[in-house]
C-alpha cells in the first residue's frame, strides 16, 4: 500500500507509532540553486509505503521529531546528499544505517548503486526511467510515484540480509562508525577552509596568487550560498583563475570580463572588485600552499602506501576504496597531515605503516 500525504496531521498520524526501523529517501532538484529543493520524502514504514510531499506539507515536525529520536535507525542508501535536502526541511537523523556504505563491509563493492543492490540481494530488476525526472511538478506521474515507492520498498530486506552478513563478518562497529561520521558530516557543511587545494594547476602559482584565489574561492562559497545560486553561475573557475591571477583595474574591466556570469549581478559584481582591491592580511598568507604534482620520490612512495592499504584490503576482504582513496595518501605526502577522513578505525590499521613510508624533507 502507498499513501500520498499532504498535510502535517496526516503526516503524524502516520509516524505515531513508527517502528524501530524506518526506511527513507528523498528526491530533490539542484539544477539552479546552490542548495537542493526537497520535492518529495519517501517512507517505508512497517510494511508500508508513505510518500510524503513537502510542497504541502507545512510542519515538518512530527517526521523531524521522528528521525531525531536515537532509539530509531534510518535505512537509506548513499544519504550524503539525501541529508542535505532533509536538512533544508529542518530534518536530522540521530542513526543511520546506509546500505551502500554496508555493502561495501558486506563484500559486495565499493559504491554500489541502489538498483545493482536491490538486484543482488533480492533479483528484482528496478526501472531506472524517472532518475532525471521534474520532481518539482505536481501532480506527479504514475511512473515516478511508482519509481519513488520502489527506492524504499526494498530496505528492509536490504537491511536485514547486509546487517547478518556484516555483524557476522566483525565489521559492525565499524560499519556504525562511518555511518555516524557521516551524520556529523552533515550537521556540519562548513566551507572548507583550504578550498585551493583542489586547484593543482595553480601550484606553480605565487604565493600571494595562491592566497588571492583562496580568498576568491571562499567568497564564491560564502554568496553562492547567500544568493542561493550554483558556484559556476555566479564565477565559473574559468574566471576565478583568471581574477585571482590577474585582478582587474577598474569596474569596467571586471564587468566586461565577467560577462556571462548570469548570477554575477550588480552588487555581487561590487563586492566581488573590493575583494580583488582589498590587501591581503598576513593572516591570509599563512594558508596550506597547493602542492605540487607528485615528484619521482613520492610516486614511489603513494605506490608503497597503495601496496599496503592493497594488503590490508585483501586481508580484511573489503574494497580498497574504502579502506582508504590515492587522494588520501597523496593529501598525507603533499601536507604531511594525516587526513581527517582517515581517522578512527582506520588510522588504527594504517597510520604507522603509512607514516613510516613518507619520503624524508
Amino acid at each position: 500500500m502507498t499513501q500520498w500525504i499532504e498535510r502535517s496531521d496526516t503526516l503524524r498520524q502516520r509516524l505515531a507509532d513508527a517502528p524501530p526501523l524506518l526506511g527513507l529517501d528523498t528526491e530533490f532538484m539542484r539544477t539552479d540553486t546552490f542548495l537542493p529543493r526537497l520535492a518529495l520524502v519517501q517512507m517505508e514504514v512497517a510494511g508500508t509505503i508513505a510518500l510524503v510531499d513537502p510542497l504541502a506539507v507545512d510542519d515538518p515536525h512530527p517526521l523531524a521529531d521522528t528521525l531525531a529520536d536515537p532509539a530509531r535507525t534510518t535505512v537509506m542508501h548513499s544519504a550524503s546528499e539525501d541529508l542535505e535536502a532533509l536538512a533544508t526541511w529542518s530534518c536530522h537523523i540521530a542513526r543511520l544505517y546506509d546500505t551502500q556504505i554496508a555493502a561495501a563491509f558486506a563484500g559486495l563493492g565499493a559504491g554500489l548503486g541502489y538498483q545493482k543492490l536491490v538486484r543482488e540481494v533480492t533479483g528484482i530488476e528496478l526501472p531506472k526511467d524517472e532518475t532525471r525526472s521534474d520532481w518539482m511538478q505536481r501532480p506527479l506521474t504514475a511512473r515516478q510515484l511508482d519509481y519513488a515507492a520502489q527506492d524504499v520498498a526494498h530496505l528492509p530486506r536490504i537491511h536485514a540480509a547486509l546487517d547478518a552478513r556484516v555483524t557476522e563478518r566483525g565489521y559492525a562497529a565499524w560499519l556504525a562508525e562511518d555511518c555516524a561520521r557521516l551524520l556529523e558530516k552533515s550537521r556540519h557543511r562548513e566551507p572548507d577552509p583550504e578550498p585551493q587545494l583542489g586547484y593543482r594547476g595553480a601550484s606553480s602559482w605565487p604565493r600571494e596568487k595562491q592566497a588571492m584565489l583562496r580568498r576568491l574561492l571562499r567568497w564564491r562559497d560564502t554568496t553562492a550560498r547567500i544568493v542561493n545560486r550554483p558556484r559556476p553561475w555566479l564565477l565559473d573557475d574559468t574566471h576565478l583563475l583568471d581574477l585571482a591571477f590577474r585582478p582587474p583595474l577598474d569596474p569596467d574591466e571586471l564587468a566586461e570580463r565577467t560577462r556571462g556570469q548570469r548570477a554575477l549581478r550588480g552588487p555581487q559584481r561590487s563586492e566581488l572588485l573590493g575583494v580583488l582591491a582589498e590587501p591581503l592580511t598576513a593572516e591570509e598568507l599563512d594558508f596550506v600552499p597547493i602542492p605540487a604534482p607528485p615528484d619521482a620520490r613520492e610516486k614511489r612512495a603513494i605506490a608503497a602506501m597503495k601496496e599496503v592499504v592493497a594488503r590490508r584490503a585483501a586481508d580484511l576482504d573489503v574494497p580498497e576504496g574504502l579502506l582508504c582513496s590515492r587522494r588520501h595518501l597523496e593529501t598525507l605526502i603533499a601536507t604531511r597531515r594525516w587526513p581527517a577522513a582517515l581517522d578512527g578505525w582506520r588510522r588504527d590499521l594504517l597510520h604507522a605503516d603509512l607514516v613510516a613510508r613518507l619520503p624524508d624533507g
